[in-house]
């Protein structure tokens, strides 16, 4: 079940749309219960395969980012050395849109789901890369050699001392790339692919179809918020420490 602050949100946001629809009184704003009506209609053209392969999409592209960003960070953060070689090509490649790459890219990998899920790892890979490095840059020497002096090995040293120290902020950067993940996803679905909420949105809009639309749009948002609720519960499960009082 979705957290009470969370309905609240959700209240908040549909309350200022019914104002907003009220206030315009356009077909181009219409009120949430009208779009709620579309729904079944929506859910016949495919609103429903296209969210799955949208969530499909965001979902191998964050676990890729996650997999290959977090134990590169972890390690360069404790590699003093190789970190100083490694910087610059982070500083260099990083604050480049990775999305001017996307027409070499779908050259590449095709039109097909690997362009898409790979525009998105890249882009979300360094956010992850960047703060997990600077996480495990950040701990504390005294408490590495706490556990040192206990015998611990190296492994031991980085599952239970490391990992768990950065994880809080790992699951930090993991949010912010939902975000950003979401907003690559619409821009590579609006073109080049017949799938996607990015593709539903775009092609309801273009035939003027304002209210399967905003059930694409609506999609786009139910598509955050469960991605978001399921980091939180990450969190909740494996920082405990930082929920007690």
């Amino acid at each position: 079940m979705f957290k009470g602050r969370t309905l609240m949100a959700v209240a908040v946001v549909f309350g200022i749309w019914y104002v907003l629809a009220f206030l315009f009184k356009t077909p181009i704003l219409p009120y949430p219960h009208t779009v709620f009506s579309t729904l079944p209609l929506s859910m016949e053209r495919g609103l429903g395969n296209h969210f799955g392969v949208s969530g499909y999409r965001i979902l191998l592209s964050l676990s890729w980012a996650l997999i290959t960003a977090v134990p590169l960070g972890l390690y360069l953060g404790r590699r003093k050395r190789i970190d100083e070689l490694v910087s610059p090509m982070i500083y260099l490649i990083y604050p480049i849109p990775k999305i001017v790459f996307l027409p070499l890219i779908l050259l590449l990998f095709g039109l097909g789901d690997l362009s898409k899920i790979f525009i998105i790892f890249i882009i979300v890979f360094f956010q992850i890369l960047v703060t997990t490095r600077d996480a495990s840059k950040g701990i504390d020497e005294e408490q590495i050699l706490s556990v040192l002096s206990l015998g611990a090995r190296p492994k031991q040293i980085f599952l239970h001392t490391i990992f768990p120290t950065c994880l809080p902020k790992i699951l930090t950067s993991l949010r912010v790339s939902i975000g950003t993940s979401i907003a690559v996803l619409f821009f590579v679905e609006s073109f080049a692919t017949e799938n996607g909420l990015g593709f539903f949105i775009l092609d309801a809009w273009s035939t003027l179809d304002y209210l399967s639309m905003y059930t694409g749009i609506m999609g786009m948002g139910i598509l955050g918020v469960v991605l978001y609720e399921g980091v939180d519960r990450i969190e909740r499960r494996y920082c405990r420490w930082m929920f007690s009082t």
